[in-house]
């Protein structure tokens, strides 16, 4: 009976997989900086020749944590009656929250497009967009600047909010966002009217948005102009 119970309470073999995963629960709780291999091995109660034997490095290790967040980000298949729009909406979304949910993700999304577009990152996120983008009708000629422009507002939206993250961590204790953003708002009020005409117009807007409309709303311009490029749009 001792037997059996030991066999039960076995631990979960190591594997490519499982280091992953725990490499992404280090990120989320302590940062890049902090993931070592010394820090992986006491999580995986192993030994770091076991881990070497699955990856290499801690730039690897990055790459295949990032690869697993994003992977898991543009997974969510088209529903039946999905448009080509509401599918690049339903990937930006994905992607987005990923970015939220892990702090350190936009940066890394950074890295692997910049030093490493040969990667499985950058091949991923193109794939997920630039499919709805050819479903659009885009003309071949224009798929790539039509996925780039969407791929480039996505990370630009959530390098932006990686930033808030760590600005919001830095907050006098006591103080929240919309304290902070109705602060930022008095002061774009108190702005010269004639230097500053349209912020201080738009004052009240900072005080009051949402971040995740907001981001919506900002795809959907980008996506209105993708589709005026569509042949025959004008006149549809």
């Amino acid at each position: 009976m001792g037997a059996m119970t030991k066999r039960t309470a076995r631990a979960e073999p190591l594997s490519r997989e499982r280091i992953v995963r725990t490499a992404v629960e280090l990120l989320d709780t302590a940062g890049a900086r902090k993931l070592t291999f010394r820090a992986l091995t006491e999580r995986l109660a192993t030994g770091p020749g076991a881990i070497y034997w699955h990856v290499a490095n801690k730039d690897e290790l990055l790459g295949a944590a990032t690869d697993a967040v994003v992977a898991d980000a543009v997974s969510v298949e088209p529903g039946a009656g999905d448009s080509p729009r509401e599918a690049i909406r339903s990937v930006a979304l994905g992607l987005y929250e990923a970015t939220e949910a892990h702090p350190w993700l936009a940066a890394q999304l950074a890295e692997q497009f910049a030093r490493r577009p040969w990667g499985s990152v950058a091949p991923r996120v193109f794939e997920a967009l630039g499919r709805q983008v050819r479903a659009l009708g885009v003309p071949e000629s224009g798929w790539f600047t039509a996925t780039s422009a969407l791929m480039h507002y996505v990370f630009g939206v959530a390098g932006q909010n990686a930033a808030n993250t760590d600005m919001a961590a830095d907050l006098p204790e006591g103080e929240t966002r919309t304290e902070f953003l109705e602060a930022a708002s008095r002061a774009w009020e108190a702005l010269d009217p004639e230097a500053y005409a349209f912020t201080r117009a738009v004052a009240g807007q900072l005080r009051d948005h949402d971040d995740r409309q907001q981001f919506l709303a900002g795809v959907d311009l980008v996506l209105a102009g993708i589709e005026a490029s569509v042949p025959g749009a004008a006149s549809a």
